[in-house]
């Protein structure tokens, strides 16, 4: 394996230790002006170990100005390893006196113990309303955090409601009178949401916002519960048991309520996209109306009865013509047959002069020998009948 691959092994490593307290003794201060970081090494009491750690020289400005070789402190910070020079540092966030150990020892027992019972667990934390009707503020009376919360919320959502409980934000009536207006805010029925707020400070100053009870009721608000203390270093473990951490009261506006020229700017935005779609759609229609209406059979609706009357009328005339064509044929045809038939019938026969000779047995004379002089026959003609007495029978020409 190569080194480098090696080295980046390391780090890689290294990096998933996170933030640790370490304790020990500062030596080789080194505070170079103009410079924001401050290369110092820290010792361990007791033993012959030594870490190379590095901070922002603001950082020791502000918490220790004074800061010299063999002072004891207690630090936070997260491990770090550079691959390339094949070295350790501990970069720090945070650095305090040594007189804090013990209480931040207390304090992580504490921690480790409520993520035990599941008070950090995120299953259990409550999702903010998106616009609440009220907001419960618990902080210091005319503190910087009140007015940073009040007001960058307000700048955010102007029609916003607050209900402010002013409390001891440090010292030893802190955690009772939190407490109060915690269990009075949840009693009032308009409050969706609770801001626990405060500036920064030492760790004494933020004791009171990791205090077992305090955590626990915090854990049993059946409100969410926004933790806006200090700043982003400082975390009580009222940061982890709240629904949501706000690094700063100024951050904690942010997360409690929309930004209204946002919600307006995207509300019109919509608006013109839904108009847009809108008329997209309405022109689309209009469109494929006309089409409709454009087609023959809805342009002139009767059209199709007019052809099909046109074509009953042409039917109708033909079937009569071809009724009457067979009715003149059938006509004719009864004529030439009735004409046939009277040329066959005897009475055709009887009008052309012919007669019917019946003899005395009414039987039909067809020769002369049927009859014996002095019978009396019965002679037909065309128009009737009568009586003949036979005077003289003349024998059939032999020709």
């Amino acid at each position: 394996m190569a080194v480098s691959q090696v080295s980046h092994e390391i780090k890689n490593w290294i990096e998933k230790l996170g933030h640790v307290w370490v304790e020990g003794q500062i030596t080789q201060v080194t505070i170079r002006s103009g410079y924001q970081k401050t290369f110092m090494t820290l010792r361990d009491i007791n033993e012959d170990y030594s870490l190379s750690i590095t901070c922002p020289s603001n950082l020791i400005k502000t918490l220790m100005p004074d800061i010299a070789d063999g002072d004891r402190v207690v630090v936070n910070g997260k491990p770090n390893f550079y691959p390339n020079r094949g070295s350790f540092s501990l970069e720090i966030s945070d650095i305090r006196p040594v007189g804090l150990g013990e209480l931040l020892a207390r304090i992580e027992t504490l921690r480790k113990m409520f993520a035990a019972e599941g008070l950090f667990d995120a299953d259990r934390k409550i999702a903010l309303p998106f616009l609440p009707r009220n907001i419960g503020l618990i902080t210091g009376k005319a503190s910087a955090a009140e007015r940073d919360v009040l007001e960058n919320t307000k700048k955010r959502w102007p029609g916003v409601k607050f209900t402010v409980k002013n409390t001891s934000v440090q010292g030893p009536t802190t955690v009772p009178e939190i407490l109060k207006a915690l269990e009075q805010l949840q009693a009032d029925p308009t409050v969706d949401v609770i801001v626990i707020a405060r500036g920064g400070g030492s760790v004494e100053d933020l004791l009171a916002f990791s205090d077992e009870t305090l955590i626990r009721a915090v854990a049993a608000c059946t409100i969410p519960v926004v933790s806006a203390i200090g700043h982003e270093p400082d975390s009580p473990l009222l940061d982890y048991v709240a629904d949501v951490r706000a690094s700063t009261p100024t951050d904690a506006a942010s997360k409690l309520v929309p930004d209204f020229q946002q919600e307006l700017n995207a509300l019109n935005n919509a608006r013109q996209s839904v108009r847009r779609t809108i008329g997209q759609l309405i022109t689309r229609e209009s469109a494929s109306l006309t089409q409709l209406r454009a087609r023959p059979v809805l342009a002139t609706p009767d059209g199709f009865l007019i052809a099909r009357r046109e074509d009953l009328l042409n039917n109708r005339r033909r079937i009569r013509v071809h009724i009457t064509n067979v009715v003149l044929h059938a006509t004719t045809q009864l004529a030439h047959t009735r004409d046939i038939v009277r040329a066959l019938s005897p009475g055709f026969t009887l009008e052309r002069g012919y007669a019917i000779v019946q003899g005395p047995d009414h039987h039909i004379i067809r020769d002369s020998d049927q009859l014996n002089p002095e019978d009396i026959v019965q002679v037909r003609v065309a128009s009737g009948s009568f009586s003949a007495t036979v005077n003289q029978i003349t024998a059939k020409d032999p020709a």
